[in-house]
């Protein structure tokens, strides 16, 4: 009997053995999913975290852009106001220009009456 113990006690330790490879394994793969999930939820909180620096980036160029495009602008119209005033282009002067030649055309017409009436 003792061999059959001792063949039984073998049989037990090989399958406690065996549990504890099953165990193991079963360990290992929990283990890897647990890290896998971490390592996703990481990246996918990195990833979050990058895309909204990146939209705020965007953000700040687009400010940047817009500012430094109204300040062109009214550069430019600030030049064109000046090249339209030399020219004497400008509404203010032009009006003034006509109110002169219309005065002066008033004033021959009536100069041309005068002669005429004279004649």
């Amino acid at each position: 009997m003792i061999k059959n113990d001792s063949v039984k006690s073998k049989i037990s330790e090989a399958e406690d053995f065996a549990r504890k490879i099953w165990l193991a394994g079963l360990g290992a793969y929990g283990k890897s999913v647990e890290e896998a999930q971490e390592r996703y939820e990481k990246f996918s909180a990195d990833t979050s975290k990058a895309f909204d620096d990146l939209v705020k980036k965007g953000e700040n160029l687009e400010d940047d852009a817009k500012a430094r495009f109204k300040e062109t602008t009214n550069e430019v119209e600030n030049r064109v106001s000046e090249v339209r005033q030399k020219m004497g282009l400008d509404v203010d002067h032009t009006d003034k220009k006509i109110e002169e030649l219309t005065a002066k055309v008033d004033a021959l017409t009536e100069a041309v009456a005068k002669l005429i009436a004279r004649s």
